[in-house]
């Protein structure tokens, strides 16, 4: 078996596996002695649609480069995401800064009911139906991270119940 030693490429699942999107591009400058230098930084939001999400931020010149940057992050940084009956299992808030993001399971036939950023990771993950609020500041990064937050923190009746040390029957609805 050979091991990876650092110098060699993570290998990834094929690319037509997963659905990408790109969040926010920033144009950033930095001041030097001649003018301004500009490069640029991409959120980019990877999906399976079954559950797996990953957010990655990539910095590069030109915005194809920062985009593939911040995909190959996204791709290593995936996780799991607990679905249950086409929405998430329990209501739940996910901080991050100063941004919070209120995530609400909602019934079938609801729909996505998300702002743009929040909309994107929900899409990706594959979650249907659902019903989101953005409190506080409205920052791509912060509330990027404080809905990866509320969705890593989500836990099915079956984890809880094996946290506590019961069955599902003590735990209850």
């Amino acid at each position: 078996m050979a091991y990876n030693n650092g110098n060699q490429k993570k290998k990834f699942a094929p690319e037509d596996e997963f659905e990408d999107r790109t969040v926010h591009i920033n144009r950033v400058a930095k001041v030097v002695k001649g003018g301004r230098r500009f490069s640029f930084a991409a959120i980019v939001v990877v999906g399976d649609g079954k559950g797996m999400v990953g957010v990655g931020k990539g910095k590069a010149a030109e915005v194809p480069e920062a985009i593939r940057k911040g995909n190959e992050k996204a791709r290593r940084d995936m996780v799991k995401i607990p679905i249950v009956n086409e929405t998430i299992p329990h209501e739940i808030i996910g901080r991050y800064g100063a941004s919070k993001v209120v995530l609400k399971p909602a019934s079938a036939g609801t729909g996505i009911i998300a702002g743009g950023t929040v909309r994107a990771i929900i899409e990706t993950a594959g979650i249907p139906n659902i019903l989101s609020k953005i409190i506080g500041s409205r920052n791509p990064h912060n509330v990027v991270k404080a809905t990866l937050n509320g969705l890593t923190n989500l836990s099915t009746k079956e984890e809880f119940a094996r946290r506590l040390g019961k069955s599902i029957d003590e735990v209850g609805k």
